[in-house]
């Protein structure tokens, strides 16, 4: 039997795994799944169409798939997932997906969302994809594996972050940030890569040297990004960190490619 606190609110139609923990005065919505070993600690708020993965723990006063903050929605019946072994701390909101962005909003395994957190509707993050405290998401953003977003750091809707990439605390992010770049500023802009990230995941020395290199290719002085980019897809065809970064660019997406303030920044 799952533990539910004698103040907590669990309606009619909620599905707890045995080993589900929710806590005093939490409230959990009918359409809510709650996976193996999930604790909501206290005051905690999960409604809507909400799956929240194995292993996830939720602290006090996080609102979680409660309705969109978009004036489209019209009730349209949408949902929120959450992966395995999340951390969500105090404050955080996730809001549900809507009918303009596929209905889900979805939140990969082991992600760490931290004070005052919010994803708002139909975004993706992806595994290991850390907010620090009161980074926010627009709507419709695309966050990759092992993305950081600093602290107070803001991101527009419809922007695509790529896999462990970095975002400095209280930037404003409003263009598509390659792979493995590093972002800061006001209106942020492109500041070399993501070094210190690369070297903590295990990234070899070759690996991060060939992506400088691509990096240097990529966003130097001569000619267009485009014919950088068949440069930088013919020289390092055979290496898969480099083809991420070139079809990042070749997808493209709504916003435009977060650059360097000044040609020739390159580490």
């Amino acid at each position: 039997m799952p533990e539910i606190h004698s103040t907590a609110i669990v309606e009619t139609g909620a599905e707890l795994a045995e080993t589900a923990f929710v806590g005093p005065y939490c409230i959990v919505a009918a359409g809510v799944r709650l996976g193996g070993d999930v604790r909501l600690h206290s005051h905690v708020v999960v409604g809507g169409s909400t799956l929240v993965g194995a292993g996830t723990q939720v602290f006090p006063f996080a609102s979680v798939g409660l309705p969109p903050q978009d004036r489209k929605y019209r009730g349209e019946a949408s949902r929120l997932e959450i992966g395995r072994n999340c951390t969500i701390r105090e404050h955080v909101t996730i809001n549900p997906g809507t009918e303009g962005g596929g209905l889900v909003t979805r939140i990969g395994d082991n992600c760490l969302l931290l004070v005052g957190s919010h994803v708002a509707h139909d975004c993706f993050l992806g595994n290991n994809v850390t907010l620090v405290n009161h980074a926010t998401l627009g709507g419709h953003c695309r966050i990759g594996d092992h993305v950081i977003l600093g602290g107070l750091s803001a991101v527009h809707q419809f922007v695509r972050i790529g896999e462990h990439a970095f975002v400095g605390g209280m930037s404003g992010v409003e263009n598509d940030i390659i792979p493995f770049g590093s972002a800061l500023g006001n209106r942020a802009s492109l500041g070399g890569l993501n070094i210190v990230g690369l070297t903590r995941s295990g990234f070899s020395r070759e690996a991060i040297h060939r992506l400088r290199r691509a990096y240097r290719t990529l966003f130097g002085p001569d000619g267009t990004l485009k014919e950088r980019l068949a440069d930088v897809e013919e020289e390092f065809s055979a290496d898969e960190n480099v083809r991420k970064v070139v079809d990042f660019i070749r997808e493209g997406g709504d916003r435009a490619l977060c650059t360097p303030r000044a040609r020739g920044n390159d580490l």
